[in-house]
């Protein structure tokens, strides 16, 4: 049996959404917040489930599209993360998210601009 091909943004996306999932939690306990925290989960949660579906793609380009609409979603999470770090609507330190979820949105941008060159 061949081992199985180790794939960063997969396993790091994987890891980042439960990680968001954790910090959704916290947010609806500790802080009462649920208008930006239920923005965060959903966008968090999706990058890694569009990664996925890019693994499964059926032509380059179908693979390009899925690896954009993760691209878009991390984003949107960066996004929403600035929204919760600047509001002040939490004390919870949310910097090694954005940290994390900046290095995703690096990581998928070179995955797509090598696959664009690819093509």
């Amino acid at each position: 049996m061949t081992p199985k091909k180790e794939n960063i943004i997969a396993d790091k996306s994987f890891k980042f959404a439960l990680s968001i999932i954790h910090l959704f939690k916290q947010l609806i306990k500790e802080e009462n917040e649920f208008i930006l925290s239920k923005q965060l989960i959903r966008s968090g949660t999706s990058i890694g489930a569009n990664i996925q579906e890019a693994t499964a793609a059926q032509s380059k380009k179908d693979f390009i599209h899925k690896m954009s609409i993760a691209s878009k979603e991390a984003r949107e999470t960066k996004y929403w993360l600035r929204l919760i770090n600047e509001s002040n609507v939490t004390k919870i330190d949310v910097s090694s998210y954005l940290i994390e979820i900046e290095h995703i949105i690096n990581i998928i941008t070179k995955i797509i601009i090598t696959s664009n060159k690819s093509r």
